[in-house]
């Protein structure tokens, strides 16, 4: 099933999502959607809060980038109750953007290694370091569990030069070739 994208505006995307266990109902479907609604909507990236689920849920499948950086060739996983446990002090500004907020891609300042443990679809623990891109995806996903937005670390001077724009896609004001919410109302 193809969810539609929760966008800016909707609460459950400010909410700090809930860990699951593995009895959690029908959840292999519910990973096999999030991949499905991913790959649609053209992301690399999608945290369940952005489907309207606000449990502690995410998928990252970067391979497609693997030109770009060798590294991610094989980059596809499940993420489930997530923790990033450690961060670098050393960081990078990178253009980000988001599927919940169509339009928009600003400069964010990242952590460039992270550390995190997570089960896997399986609920087979991990605990992981990743570095580069990889780090910067996890982050941003992992933010949508805290219900934090790429534009909420964006320098307060451009969230300010922001806002307008930020309330004009709240209310539908964008274009995106992908099945959208807006708070509790569905388009398409």
């Amino acid at each position: 099933m193809i969810y539609p994208i929760s966008i800016i505006g909707s609460s459950v995307l400010r909410q700090k999502a809930k860990e699951i266990d593995k009895n959690y109902p029908e959840l292999d479907k519910l990973i096999e959607d999030l991949w499905e609604t991913m790959y649609v909507s053209d992301g690399v990236g999608l945290a369940a809060p952005q489907i309207g689920k606000s449990i502690r849920l995410l998928v990252i499948d970067a391979s497609p980038l693997e030109e770009d950086d060798p590294r991610l060739k094989d980059f596809k996983k499940v993420f489930i109750n997530a923790n990033i446990t450690e961060r670098s002090e050393d960081t990078e500004l990178m253009t980000e953007g988001c599927l919940s907020i169509p339009g928009i891609n600003e400069e964010v300042k990242r952590s460039n290694k992270i550390r995190i443990e997570y089960y896997d679809e399986n609920f087979e623990f991990h605990d992981e370091y990743y570095d580069g891109f990889a780090a910067r995806v996890l982050q941003h996903e992992y933010d949508h569990l805290d219900g934090i937005l790429f534009v909420d670390r964006v320098s307060p001077i451009r969230k300010q030069l922001l806002k307008s724009r930020l309330l004009a896609i709240s209310k539908g004001k964008f274009e995106a070739k992908y099945n959208f919410r807006l708070g509790e109302k569905r388009r398409a």
